[in-house]
């Protein structure tokens, strides 16, 4: 792994934090008191990242898409990571899981996708199966030629922009030694489908005007043409893209962690007390110095790990510690911000208040803190036999 950024590598990262600081920033106060982006806001965000070549740079160039590796989609994340999730979420990232479109799949959803022209939602969670995805109770059963499906999802993010969601369902039931196990099927919903509804979801402190949502599906029907991958192939789906997500949350957290450190790095050297700057106070510098050795530990943990994926490198335990490690060090970095701002940090005023509440769902959403260190403990003791 080289420690440097190449000339292209150091424009991407440029011309994105260039983009997010003139296009975004200047929206978030309103999208902040508000709750929600203006249609012709979200538009016109998308227009602009088209026009400037950065739309679906998660895609390979042939379907096309800008082709970045794993390394350089995730110098892009990191420097979005800045901005209000809400505003970003129209610099175009389709999920990576529609390159399992089949052919006629590929016209309906994944070339429009990535040109923009329609966008998607991701829909896995529901109440009672969270974390423990086998345990979904959303199920489709076979009617003929067709699957007939019911149930409910929730938290289900960008869901007001999307004209078609990818559904993970549950389609069957093994017996093992161990208890039923689900089999999952992946499909594709258009958001018009005759028995499926969109609405609105909870009120979270958290990225206020990027919204959750509920799903329902009341006798739905879908047919074959509907299924991503292959039948009670939903895990191996999964499996196979569904890891950029945690990637990306590592990234966001890094990039949103140096934002909110310059606030704290400045502030530090201006306010005075006792006659100098705070920041000459042992208290206030050790903090300092402890952000950014933390900011920049998590740094080269996210992109060690996007390298690792690039080499075709077994990459699961790096991207969870990647996500573990750099969403909690943004709880910590946001949380000694505010400390450092005193009682300021908590009015609006300053967007520290809005870095720290919106810090707290990166520990949970992709996985918990506590699935990635599953993940990653399992990883080392499983060869061991233990």
């Amino acid at each position: 792994m080289h420690f440097g950024l190449s000339e292209e590598q150091e424009m991407i990262v440029s011309t994105v934090r260039s983009f997010v600081e003139n296009e975004i920033y200047p929206h978030e106060a309103e999208v902040e008191r508000t709750g929600h982006v203006p249609h012709e806001l979200g538009e016109e965000i998308k227009r602009k990242c088209i026009d400037l070549g950065f739309y679906a740079t998660n895609f390979p160039e042939e379907v096309g898409g800008g082709g970045l590796s794993h390394f350089d989609f995730t110098l892009v994340e990191r420097e979005l990571g800045r901005g209000s999730m809400a505003l970003t979420h129209f610099f175009g990232r389709p999920q990576n899981i529609l390159m399992a479109c089949n052919k006629e799949q590929r016209e309906r959803y994944l070339l429009p996708a990535v040109r923009g022209e329609r966008m998607d939602a991701l829909a896995m969670t529901e109440p009672d199966a969270g974390s423990d995805v086998r345990g979904m109770k959303c199920q489709a059963v076979r009617d003929g030629g067709d699957w007939v499906v019911n149930g409910s999802k929730h938290f289900i993010s960008g869901a007001e922009h999307a004209d078609f969601f990818i559904v993970f369902i549950a389609t069957g039931e093994d017996d093992t030694p161990k208890g039923p196990k689900k089999r999952i099927t992946t499909f594709l919903v258009d958001r018009d489908t005759p028995g499926f509804e969109v609405r609105d979801g909870y009120n979270s402190v958290s990225h206020k005007g990027y919204k959750n949502y509920i799903l329902t599906f009341d006798d739905c029907r879908l047919p074959d043409a509907q299924v991503l991958g292959e039948v009670d192939g939903g895990f191996a789906v999964m499996n196979e893209w569904l890891y950029a997500t945690r990637l990306t949350v590592a990234a966001f957290s890094v990039g949103r962690a140096r934002r909110c450190f310059d606030h704290a790095l400045q502030y530090s050297a201006e306010r005075q007390q006792f006659g100098q700057p705070i920041g000459k106070f042992q208290g206030i510098g050790f903090q300092i110095a402890d952000m950014v050795t933390e900011i920049d530990a998590a740094d080269w943990l996210t992109l060690s790990a996007a390298w690792r994926l690039d080499q075709g490198l077994p990459s699961n335990r790096e991207i969870a510690s990647a996500k573990l490690y750099a969403s909690e060090m943004l709880g910590r970095v946001t949380d000694a911000t505010l400390q450092i701002f005193g009682g300021m940090g908590l009015m609006d005023d300053f967007p520290i208040e809005r870095f720290w509440r919106d810090a707290r769902v990166e520990r949970i959403w992709d996985g918990t803190s506590e699935i990635q260190r599953h993940i990653i403990s399992r990883d080392l003791l499983r060869p061991l036999g233990a």
